[in-house]
């Protein structure tokens, strides 16, 4: 399990597991971070982060989702 998320980890880039970029952390609130998504964002990657309410241009993430927490990047789990 990766650190938690930390006010540090702003500005970072969010990453699927595969490296496809999602979104940049605008702010951290307890144990979720606020991403704002990428505009190539494929709408399948939208689906399973359960992002799917149009216009928003900051969606919720859970820690749940996250598989590490870089220094310059936050990568998620590979099932997503």
């Amino acid at each position: 399990m990766p650190r938690d998320f930390m006010a540090e980890d702003r500005g970072k880039n969010v990453l699927t597991a595969d490296g496809d970029m999602i979104g940049t952390i605008e702010n951290i609130e307890g144990s979720n971070a606020h991403v704002t998504p990428s505009s190539s964002l494929d709408q399948s990657v939208r689906t399973k982060l359960g992002w799917t309410t149009e216009g928003e241009d900051v969606y919720e993430l859970s820690h749940s989702a996250v598989a590490q927490i870089s220094d310059e990047e936050v990568h998620l789990e590979q099932n997503l």
